[in-house]
């Protein structure tokens, strides 16, 4: 049943999988640096090599770096599509999230004392108004780059392997 998906249905799939993990690990209490948090990204890499796999023992193989790459290219670049729809929705539904980084970064300015109480209050609306941009930022740049080194990986351990 899973062997004729394509890449993208491979990284819709996995993509899901990933979201249901981290919905797991937030409502089952585990805080957000738990070690299961690894999971996730183990499900990430394993989404790429499954797809990089199928594609390997497929008649349309090239054996070419470039041709594995597009497969992986294809599933990763899903993946970071819903991971960035999620991160947005995710952070949209739980508002104390950006409460609790600004609670953070005021505490952490404060500490410091490098600022006036103007210029922490002009920090802190800033921290406001850019918390989503730079959330979802981040997760575009850490899907996308970690998508693009395990797929380079994987493309050069199957190369090899015909």
């Amino acid at each position: 049943m899973l062997k004729n998906l394509n890449a993208t249905n491979k990284g819709l799939i996995t993509g899901l999988v990933m979201i249901g993990i981290t919905l797991g690990i937030f409502y089952s209490g585990q805080s957000a640096a738990s070690p299961l948090q690894y999971l996730v990204h183990i499900v990430y890499a394993a989404g790429i090599a499954w797809t990089i796999y199928e594609y390997s023992r497929s008649a349309e193989n090239t054996n070419k770096f470039g041709a594995f790459f597009l497969q992986g290219f294809k599933c990763f670049i899903v993946i970071t599509l819903l991971m960035v729809i999620f991160t947005i929705v995710f952070n949209k539904l739980h508002p104390e999230f950006k409460e609790g980084m600004v609670k953070a970064y005021n505490e952490e300015m404060v500490k410091k004392g490098n600022s006036t109480p103007a210029e922490i209050l002009k920090n802190i609306e800033n921290a406001k108004e850019y918390y989503l941009t730079m959330l979802i930022s981040g997760a575009i740049f850490v899907y996308l780059a970690t998508g693009a080194v395990f797929t380079a990986a994987t493309s050069l351990i199957f190369m090899k392997r015909k």
